[in-house]
């Protein structure tokens, strides 16, 4: 009977819009330089104490791998997104937790079903397992040199549960009084982008965290 139309202005978001991502873009590249000067560092300083030869290989290991981990937690737009090709979440996670000893030590433990990832869901999901793993080394199981943290996938009907559990770190006396703004965008990323819910609990024995996804949403297809 009618046909109704609207047009509406975005010349002024548009500019803001490409500033943002050209700053992010240079915030990104700038952390990159950093990662290489201090891998390089590391070689020059081997040069001049051969003895140290062999841990300096490992740490410029180590800051590569930091390097690509960087790669997914950093925040992208559609078009700066990195390109992912399948894999699976427990492959994501170990990608993730490489640059860390205690992954390589066995005090990081990935157990489960794997379900398929792909650059859909790896961004948020890295984000989260990024600031779960960077809190503990700080402040929880992986801050002494005794406590763990295991980690459970398990598919139920048409989500994909997973739980993070801290065990032997220092005794939680109260729950945090405050998130961090890397706490608050990791869930965000998981909750908006992905759907999903996520939960926290502080035992006394550890940090318990718990996120609920449809599997659907973690790849193309899937």
């Amino acid at each position: 009977m009618r046909w109704i139309g609207t047009c509406t202005d975005i010349h002024e978001a548009k500019p803001v819009a490409e500033a943002k991502e050209l700053l992010s873009h240079e915030l990104s590249h700038r952390i990159k330089n950093i990662f290489s000067v201090v891998g390089s560092l590391a070689a020059l300083t081997a040069r001049e104490h051969p003895e140290a030869k062999s841990f300096a290989t490992r740490f410029r290991e180590r800051v590569a791998s930091l390097g690509r981990a960087h790669e997914f937690v950093r925040l992208h737009s559609e078009s700066s997104r990195p390109v992912v090709e399948r894999t699976t979440l427990q492959g994501l996670l170990a990608s993730l937790f490489e640059p860390y000893p205690a992954f390589e030590i066995g005090r990081i433990v990935i157990s489960g079903d794997d379900p398929i990832v792909d650059d859909r869901g790896a961004t948020p999901l890295a984000l989260l397992f990024h600031e779960l793993v960077t809190n503990a080394i700080k402040y929880g199981a992986l801050s002494n040199d005794t406590g763990k943290v295991v980690i459970t996938i398990q598919r139920q009907n048409d989500d994909i549960f997973v739980e993070w559990t801290e065990l032997g770190g220092p005794a939680i006396m109260a729950e945090p009084s405050r998130a961090g703004f890397g706490s608050k965008l990791a869930v965000m990323s998981v909750e908006r982008q992905l759907g999903g819910k996520f939960n926290r609990d502080w035992p006394a024995s550890g940090l318990r965290a718990t996120a609920t996804i449809a599997e659907h949403r973690l790849a193309r297809g899937s």
